[in-house]
Protein backbone atom coordinates (compact mmCIF):
# COMPACT_ATOMS: atom_id res chain seq x y z
CA UNK A 1 0.00 0.00 0.00
CA UNK A 2 1.09 3.61 -0.57
CA UNK A 3 2.04 5.75 2.42
CA UNK A 4 -1.00 6.92 4.32
CA UNK A 5 -3.33 4.27 2.94
CA UNK A 6 -5.11 1.92 5.34
CA UNK A 7 -3.51 -1.48 5.67
CA UNK A 8 -5.83 -4.46 5.69
CA UNK A 9 -5.77 -6.39 8.93
CA UNK A 10 -4.89 -10.05 8.71
CA UNK A 11 -4.58 -12.77 11.32
CA UNK A 12 -4.09 -16.53 11.21
CA UNK A 13 -4.42 -17.52 14.87
CA UNK A 14 -3.89 -21.15 15.82
CA UNK A 15 -3.60 -21.72 19.54
CA UNK A 16 -0.67 -24.00 20.49
CA UNK A 17 -2.94 -26.48 22.25
CA UNK A 18 -5.17 -26.70 19.16
CA UNK A 19 -2.13 -27.19 16.92
CA UNK A 20 -1.10 -30.12 19.12
CA UNK A 21 -4.61 -31.60 18.92
CA UNK A 22 -4.54 -31.35 15.12
CA UNK A 23 -1.20 -33.17 14.95
CA UNK A 24 -2.54 -35.89 17.27
CA UNK A 25 -5.63 -36.29 15.04
CA UNK A 26 -3.46 -36.62 11.93
CA UNK A 27 -1.27 -39.22 13.63
CA UNK A 28 -4.36 -41.21 14.60
CA UNK A 29 -5.72 -41.02 11.03
CA UNK A 30 -2.45 -42.42 9.67
CA UNK A 31 -2.49 -45.30 12.17
CA UNK A 32 -6.15 -46.19 11.81
CA UNK A 33 -6.33 -46.03 8.02
CA UNK A 34 -2.74 -47.04 7.18
CA UNK A 35 -2.17 -43.90 5.09
CA UNK A 36 0.39 -41.12 4.86
CA UNK A 37 -0.76 -37.50 5.19
CA UNK A 38 1.06 -35.56 2.47
CA UNK A 39 0.02 -32.16 3.74
CA UNK A 40 -2.55 -30.70 6.11
CA UNK A 41 -3.63 -27.08 6.23
CA UNK A 42 -6.24 -24.63 7.50
CA UNK A 43 -8.95 -24.02 4.93
CA UNK A 44 -11.48 -21.68 6.53
CA UNK A 45 -11.55 -18.21 8.01
CA UNK A 46 -8.31 -18.78 9.91
CA UNK A 47 -6.59 -19.46 6.61
CA UNK A 48 -8.31 -16.52 4.91
CA UNK A 49 -7.18 -14.25 7.74
CA UNK A 50 -10.43 -13.08 9.32
CA UNK A 51 -11.27 -15.55 12.09
CA UNK A 52 -13.53 -14.67 15.00
CA UNK A 53 -12.53 -15.79 18.51
CA UNK A 54 -15.06 -18.64 18.26
CA UNK A 55 -14.29 -19.69 14.68
CA UNK A 56 -13.82 -23.40 14.04
CA UNK A 57 -10.53 -24.88 12.91
CA UNK A 58 -11.17 -26.28 9.43
CA UNK A 59 -8.35 -28.79 8.93
CA UNK A 60 -8.05 -30.24 5.43
CA UNK A 61 -5.48 -32.74 4.18
CA UNK A 62 -4.38 -34.86 1.23
CA UNK A 63 -3.26 -38.42 1.92
CA UNK A 64 -1.97 -41.49 0.07
CA UNK A 65 -2.47 -45.21 0.67
CA UNK A 66 0.04 -47.96 0.18
CA UNK A 67 0.41 -49.42 -3.32
CA UNK A 68 -1.95 -52.37 -2.76
CA UNK A 69 -4.90 -50.01 -2.14
CA UNK A 70 -4.59 -48.78 -5.74
CA UNK A 71 -4.58 -52.33 -7.17
CA UNK A 72 -8.27 -52.99 -6.65
CA UNK A 73 -10.99 -53.49 -9.24
CA UNK A 74 -13.73 -52.26 -6.91
CA UNK A 75 -13.87 -48.51 -6.17
CA UNK A 76 -12.89 -47.58 -2.64
CA UNK A 77 -13.77 -44.68 -0.38
CA UNK A 78 -11.48 -41.75 -1.15
CA UNK A 79 -12.40 -39.39 1.70
CA UNK A 80 -11.53 -39.52 5.40
CA UNK A 81 -13.70 -37.47 7.74
CA UNK A 82 -13.59 -37.26 11.51
CA UNK A 83 -16.71 -36.43 13.52
CA UNK A 84 -16.70 -32.71 14.31
CA UNK A 85 -15.37 -32.38 17.84
CA UNK A 86 -15.59 -29.11 19.75
CA UNK A 87 -13.99 -26.58 17.37
CA UNK A 88 -12.13 -29.13 15.21
CA UNK A 89 -13.46 -30.02 11.74
CA UNK A 90 -11.01 -32.48 10.11
CA UNK A 91 -11.36 -34.11 6.69
CA UNK A 92 -9.17 -35.07 3.76
CA UNK A 93 -9.02 -36.34 0.17
CA UNK A 94 -7.08 -39.31 -1.15
CA UNK A 95 -4.27 -38.32 -3.53
CA UNK A 96 -5.80 -39.73 -6.73
CA UNK A 97 -9.06 -37.92 -5.98
CA UNK A 98 -7.14 -34.71 -5.31
CA UNK A 99 -5.27 -34.99 -8.61
CA UNK A 100 -8.50 -35.57 -10.50
CA UNK A 101 -9.86 -32.40 -8.91
CA UNK A 102 -6.67 -30.53 -9.73
CA UNK A 103 -7.12 -31.56 -13.38
CA UNK A 104 -10.56 -29.89 -13.19
CA UNK A 105 -9.03 -26.75 -11.62
CA UNK A 106 -10.95 -27.27 -8.38
CA UNK A 107 -10.78 -23.90 -6.53
CA UNK A 108 -11.04 -25.49 -3.09
CA UNK A 109 -7.97 -27.68 -3.63
CA UNK A 110 -6.05 -24.75 -5.13
CA UNK A 111 -6.82 -22.75 -1.97
CA UNK A 112 -5.56 -25.57 0.25
CA UNK A 113 -2.26 -25.52 -1.63
CA UNK A 114 -1.96 -21.77 -0.98
CA UNK A 115 -2.97 -21.84 2.70
CA UNK A 116 -0.75 -19.75 5.00
CA UNK A 117 -1.45 -22.19 7.85
CA UNK A 118 0.21 -25.55 7.23
CA UNK A 119 -0.03 -28.01 10.10
CA UNK A 120 2.15 -30.71 8.60
CA UNK A 121 3.53 -31.85 5.25
CA UNK A 122 5.79 -34.28 3.43
CA UNK A 123 7.97 -31.58 1.80
CA UNK A 124 8.78 -33.38 -1.46
CA UNK A 125 5.16 -34.32 -2.19
CA UNK A 126 3.68 -31.01 -1.02
CA UNK A 127 6.18 -28.94 -3.01
CA UNK A 128 5.53 -31.01 -6.13
CA UNK A 129 1.77 -30.53 -5.78
CA UNK A 130 2.21 -26.78 -5.42
CA UNK A 131 4.48 -26.73 -8.46
CA UNK A 132 1.88 -28.61 -10.55
CA UNK A 133 -1.04 -26.38 -9.53
CA UNK A 134 -0.45 -23.22 -11.66
CA UNK A 135 -0.57 -25.14 -14.95
CA UNK A 136 -4.05 -26.42 -14.09
CA UNK A 137 -5.65 -23.14 -12.97
CA UNK A 138 -8.64 -22.29 -15.17
CA UNK A 139 -9.65 -18.62 -15.05
CA UNK A 140 -13.03 -19.59 -16.52
CA UNK A 141 -13.82 -22.19 -13.85
CA UNK A 142 -12.36 -20.13 -11.02
CA UNK A 143 -14.40 -17.10 -12.01
CA UNK A 144 -17.61 -19.13 -12.19
CA UNK A 145 -16.97 -20.66 -8.75
CA UNK A 146 -16.21 -17.39 -6.97
CA UNK A 147 -18.97 -15.38 -8.66
CA UNK A 148 -21.58 -18.00 -7.79
CA UNK A 149 -20.39 -17.96 -4.17
CA UNK A 150 -20.59 -14.15 -3.96
CA UNK A 151 -24.07 -14.04 -5.48
CA UNK A 152 -25.41 -16.75 -3.18
CA UNK A 153 -24.13 -15.13 0.01
CA UNK A 154 -25.20 -11.63 -1.02
CA UNK A 155 -28.75 -12.66 -1.87
CA UNK A 156 -29.07 -14.96 1.13
CA UNK A 157 -27.60 -12.84 3.92
CA UNK A 158 -27.13 -9.16 3.04
CA UNK A 159 -30.56 -7.91 1.99
CA UNK A 160 -31.78 -6.36 5.25
CA UNK A 161 -30.82 -3.16 7.05
CA UNK A 162 -29.30 -5.35 9.78
CA UNK A 163 -27.02 -8.10 8.51
CA UNK A 164 -24.77 -10.87 9.76
CA UNK A 165 -21.44 -9.07 9.58
CA UNK A 166 -19.25 -12.04 8.72
CA UNK A 167 -21.26 -12.54 5.52
CA UNK A 168 -19.81 -9.33 4.11
CA UNK A 169 -16.44 -11.07 4.11
CA UNK A 170 -17.97 -14.18 2.53
CA UNK A 171 -19.10 -11.98 -0.35
CA UNK A 172 -16.08 -9.68 -0.55
CA UNK A 173 -13.51 -12.47 -0.69
CA UNK A 174 -14.96 -14.27 -3.75
CA UNK A 175 -15.83 -10.97 -5.47
CA UNK A 176 -12.25 -9.77 -5.13
CA UNK A 177 -11.09 -13.14 -6.45
CA UNK A 178 -13.24 -12.50 -9.55
CA UNK A 179 -11.69 -9.04 -9.92
CA UNK A 180 -8.21 -10.57 -9.54
CA UNK A 181 -8.96 -13.09 -12.31
CA UNK A 182 -10.55 -10.50 -14.60
CA UNK A 183 -7.49 -8.28 -14.30
CA UNK A 184 -5.40 -11.11 -15.69
CA UNK A 185 -3.48 -11.64 -12.45
CA UNK A 186 -3.82 -15.42 -12.55
CA UNK A 187 -4.74 -17.65 -9.64
CA UNK A 188 -6.20 -15.63 -6.72
CA UNK A 189 -4.34 -15.85 -3.39
CA UNK A 190 -6.08 -17.45 -0.44
CA UNK A 191 -5.24 -14.68 2.05
CA UNK A 192 -7.89 -11.98 2.11
CA UNK A 193 -5.30 -9.28 2.82
CA UNK A 194 -3.44 -10.20 -0.38
CA UNK A 195 -6.64 -10.09 -2.41
CA UNK A 196 -7.49 -6.64 -1.07
CA UNK A 197 -3.97 -5.33 -1.60
CA UNK A 198 -4.08 -6.38 -5.25
CA UNK A 199 -7.60 -5.27 -6.18
CA UNK A 200 -8.91 -2.44 -3.96
CA UNK A 201 -7.76 1.16 -4.45
CA UNK A 202 -10.60 3.13 -2.81
CA UNK A 203 -9.47 4.62 0.53
CA UNK A 204 -12.95 4.79 2.07
CA UNK A 205 -13.63 1.17 1.15
CA UNK A 206 -10.29 0.04 2.59
CA UNK A 207 -10.99 1.87 5.85
CA UNK A 208 -14.42 0.28 6.15
CA UNK A 209 -13.01 -3.18 5.40
CA UNK A 210 -10.46 -2.69 8.16
CA UNK A 211 -13.16 -1.59 10.59
CA UNK A 212 -15.23 -4.66 9.71
CA UNK A 213 -12.24 -6.98 10.13
CA UNK A 214 -11.33 -5.47 13.48
CA UNK A 215 -14.90 -5.92 14.67
CA UNK A 216 -15.16 -9.50 13.43
CA UNK A 217 -11.89 -10.51 15.09
CA UNK A 218 -13.36 -9.36 18.41
CA UNK A 219 -16.95 -10.50 17.95
CA UNK A 220 -18.57 -13.93 17.60
CA UNK A 221 -19.42 -15.71 14.37
CA UNK A 222 -23.14 -14.91 14.74
CA UNK A 223 -22.74 -11.15 15.32
CA UNK A 224 -25.26 -8.89 13.54
CA UNK A 225 -24.94 -5.19 12.79
CA UNK A 226 -26.08 -2.37 10.48
CA UNK A 227 -25.20 -2.30 6.80
CA UNK A 228 -21.73 -1.01 5.94
CA UNK A 229 -22.47 1.60 3.24
CA UNK A 230 -19.16 1.65 1.35
CA UNK A 231 -18.85 -2.15 1.35
CA UNK A 232 -22.48 -2.61 0.36
CA UNK A 233 -22.22 -0.16 -2.53
CA UNK A 234 -19.00 -1.79 -3.71
CA UNK A 235 -20.59 -5.25 -3.69
CA UNK A 236 -23.61 -4.11 -5.69
CA UNK A 237 -21.40 -2.39 -8.26
CA UNK A 238 -18.92 -5.27 -8.49
CA UNK A 239 -21.70 -7.84 -8.97
CA UNK A 240 -23.21 -5.75 -11.76
CA UNK A 241 -19.82 -5.34 -13.42
CA UNK A 242 -19.09 -9.06 -13.13
CA UNK A 243 -22.10 -9.83 -15.34
CA UNK A 244 -19.98 -8.60 -18.27
CA UNK A 245 -17.70 -11.60 -18.47
CA UNK A 246 -14.34 -11.06 -20.22
CA UNK A 247 -12.98 -13.85 -22.41
CA UNK A 248 -11.17 -16.59 -20.49
CA UNK A 249 -9.74 -19.88 -21.64
CA UNK A 250 -9.12 -23.28 -20.09
CA UNK A 251 -5.53 -24.28 -19.31
CA UNK A 252 -3.62 -26.54 -21.65
CA UNK A 253 -1.59 -28.97 -19.53
CA UNK A 254 -0.34 -32.53 -19.75
CA UNK A 255 -2.23 -35.04 -17.59
CA UNK A 256 0.76 -37.38 -17.85
CA UNK A 257 2.48 -35.17 -15.27
CA UNK A 258 -0.27 -35.92 -12.78
CA UNK A 259 -0.09 -39.65 -13.54
CA UNK A 260 3.68 -39.58 -13.05
CA UNK A 261 3.41 -37.72 -9.77
CA UNK A 262 0.80 -40.18 -8.47
CA UNK A 263 2.91 -43.20 -9.39
CA UNK A 264 6.16 -41.80 -8.01
CA UNK A 265 4.56 -40.71 -4.74
CA UNK A 266 2.73 -43.98 -4.07
CA UNK A 267 5.75 -46.13 -4.97
CA UNK A 268 8.07 -44.04 -2.79
CA UNK A 269 5.73 -44.18 0.22
CA UNK A 270 5.15 -47.91 -0.22
CA UNK A 271 8.90 -48.58 -0.38
CA UNK A 272 9.42 -46.52 2.74
CA UNK A 273 6.79 -48.53 4.64
CA UNK A 274 7.85 -51.95 3.35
Amino acid sequence: MEDGWPEVLSAHPVAPEVHARVLDALDEIERRHDVTVLFACESGSRGWGFASPDSDYDVRFVYAHRLRWYLSVAPRRDVIELPISDELDVSGWELRKALRLLRKSNPTLLEWLDSPVVYREQPAAADSLRALAPAWFSALRGRYHYLAMARKNFRGYLQGETVRLKKYLYVLRPLLAVRWIDRGMGRPPMRFADLVAGTVEDRALLAEINALLAHKMRAGEAEYGPRRPHIHAFIEGALAQAEREPPHTHPVADAAELDGFLMETVLALSARKA
